[in-house]
């Protein structure tokens, strides 16, 4: 049986969490049967279909161009096995129709004011496979593909490349600084990931380019031999009080480099896994999710501690080419 399934089920990606011990990052997960199993393509390389609309400053084929850079991005990944993927032509169909075709288009959603794109998937139910992903970017926004940006509309490219790293199964990075504005939404002041869930401002085109954060999350789905050779984990535990913390976010910070490659302990006793990382010394830091909405990262029933005061480990951590270094404990206190 085929059925559609939204791409933020946030219950299930908590799931995935420890499914892999070397899951770093919130993954895209979809129920099998009782398992839950992660969103990735076996098929590869992935077809596509542009949907045959245009909006003011952005033609069908000028879309279809900057999707295609987007999706170039993550396949030259040198640490993945992503394949560049294959366009099949203009449709007349809208994104977000069942029909076990990838389509990536225009639609008007001023519903949601908010949201400048969003992905779903079409899952077979038995095995879990991915079948479909479908992409729109809301007209309620006005799109550039200007090669430098333009400050009055946001950059369509740098928008793709964070929805395709949805679709290729990675949720949200927390490795970004906002502020508040008086309207509620945030500003980004600087992030270290594409996958961060906000975006920057009209004409800004950083998020054309991944950062390491971002090819450590697709490189630990999608890793080469190499890859898992070469990088190394760290794994431990958040505790407030001798008790583990939920919905920490963990930073690891190369000494040398200050590459900085960040996840979250998800679960009961404040576990976490980062992996990834290049062998060397790390510094790590948890903090609270206080510099985005929860939702962006959970499903809103979920418990997550943000009572407690950012803290780091009291010595450097060695990470080794292969393996994890010893257990540690990242222990915080409470506002």
């Amino acid at each position: 049986m085929i059925a559609r399934r939204v791409g933020w089920l946030l219950t299930l990606i908590v799931a995935l969490a420890f499914v892999r011990p070397a899951a770093a990052y919130l993954k895209i997960g979809t129920l099998v049967g009782s398992k839950i199993v992660p969103i990735k393509w076996t098929a590869q390389p992935v077809q596509y279909f542009i949907t045959n609309r245009e909006v003011p400053g952005v033609t069908a084929s000028e879309l279809q161009s900057a999707v295609q850079r987007a999706f170039q991005t993550w396949a030259e990944v040198p640490s993945a096995t992503i394949q560049p993927a294959q366009w099949k032509g203009f449709t007349g169909t809208d994104p977000f129709t069942t029909d076990s075709l990838s389509e990536i288009g225009f639609l008007s959603r001023p519903d949601l004011d908010r949201v400048l794109a969003s992905t779903t998937y079409e899952v077979n139910e038995s095995t879990g496979e991915v079948l479909a992903s479908d992409i729109f970017f809301n007209t309620a926004f006005d799109w550039s593909v200007s090669p430098g940006g333009d400050s009055s509309r946001f950059d369509l490219q740098s928008i793709a490349v964070h929805e395709l790293g949805h679709f290729f199964g990675l949720y949200h990075s927390l490795l970004g600084e906002t502020e508040l504005q008086a309207n509620g939404g945030r500003k980004v002041l600087a992030k270290e990931s594409v996958m961060f869930p906000i975006a920057y401002p009209r004409g800004n085109i950083d998020d054309r380019a991944l950062k390491a954060d971002d090819i450590a999350g697709i490189s630990d789905t999608y890793g080469t031999d190499q890859f898992k050779h070469e990088t190394g984990s760290i794994s431990g535990r958040v505790t407030l009080n001798g008790s583990g913390v939920f919905g920490a976010h963990v930073v690891a910070v190369n000494q040398t480099t200050g590459v900085m490659i960040s996840g979250f302990s998800l679960d009961a006793q404040g576990r976490f896994v980062i992996a990834g990382l290049k062998p060397g010394i790390y510094v790590v830091r948890a903090e609270p999710i206080d510099d985005a909405d929860l939702t962006s990262f959970f499903s809103s029933d979920t418990v997550v501690n943000i009572n407690f005061k950012a803290g780091y480990l009291d010595r450097l951590v060695a990470v080794p080419a292969g393996g994890s270094s010893a257990q540690i404990e990242v222990k915080v206190s409470g506002k």
